[in-house]
């Protein structure tokens, strides 16, 4: 996870035009930024395994290293302005990979199709000599694959997740993406500019950027352990946090750490919202401050 890349280590934009190997890079780091966190409600950190018994760290790692080729590769099908099946056809590849590698453990199965098509929109604002900034990029994704994205989301839902969404009545994964990722591009990388600009470290801004999606996120991984009960729950405790100051609270690293422990003994875990912080790493990566 050293390799060189020519961008931030926190914020600022890519100091030239990207490339494929640029924005995929930052991918990995960005998915990395969030697997290192700690601490983080139920999810899998490098310190302990949070809600889950069937995966660690290692199995993260394992599956990171399977996607190194994919970010790269739906950026330069969205470079092309490919049809949507073709950057559908990318990501089954690459979760066929990812299960593979972790011997069939869903690790990533929300980053692939999150951040793969973000990838996939940087590519199609440097084919039209764009600069890459939010706006740009949401622009882009649902200018090209905006309807065929909306077309997805009326599928009968296979997924846990997805059946979860169709169960209680949320907004699925597809949903998201068809309306250009509002939780992505409203919430999560404008709470993660201002927790930077604020002069926390990258650690605390992460931690109170999640927080800040948890609250507000319809997240079909907690539905589909918890119901909407399980949902409603950690909405609310990431409300409370955020209420009485985030990690910044004088108390604001024990709340985060109490949360945690009451995610676990629920068997709660906010993948999505983890998907989202990841995805909000990668664009101040990429782009620096929106």
């Amino acid at each position: 996870m050293k390799a060189a890349l020519r961008v931030r280590a926190a914020s600022g934009p890519l100091e030239t035009a990207a490339g494929a190997q640029d924005i995929g890079r930052a991918a990995v780091f960005a998915l990395h930024d969030e697997l290192a966190l700690w601490p983080k409600p139920g999810l899998v950190s490098f310190l302990d395994n949070g809600s889950h018994q069937d995966m660690d760290a290692h199995t993260f790692m394992r599956s990171l290293f399977a996607l190194r080729h994919y970010f790269p590769a739906i950026f330069e099908l969205g470079r092309g302005r490919v049809p949507f099946a073709s950057l559908e056809a990318c990501g089954i590849a690459a979760e066929k990979r990812m299960l593979a590698a972790t011997v069939g453990i869903n690790t990533h199965r929300g980053a692939v199709f999150s951040l793969g098509l973000l990838c996939a929109a940087a590519g199609a604002v440097e084919s039209e000599g764009g600069r890459l900034h939010p706006a740009t990029l949401r622009a882009a994704l649902r200018r090209h694959w905006g309807a065929a994205l909306a077309e997805r989301a009326q599928r009968v839902p296979v997924l846990p997740g997805g059946i979860a969404a169709r169960r209680y009545g949320l907004r699925s994964a597809s949903e998201e993406a068809a309306q250009g990722f509002p939780v992505i591009f409203e919430t999560a990388a404008p709470a993660l500019e201002r927790a930077s600009a604020q002069g926390l470290t990258p650690q605390q801004a992460r931690i109170d950027t999640l927080f800040a999606v948890m609250a507000v996120l319809d997240d079909s991984n907690l539905a589909h352990r918890g119901g909407l009960d399980g949902l409603h729950f950690a909405q609310a405790a990431a409300r409370r946090f955020i209420d009485r100051g985030g990690i910044a609270a004088p108390n604001g690293l024990q709340h985060a750490r109490a949360v945690h422990r009451d995610f676990v003994a629920r068997r709660l875990s906010p993948g999505g919202a983890a998907d989202a912080l990841a995805a909000a790493c990668w664009l101040q990566r990429i782009c620096g401050t929106a």
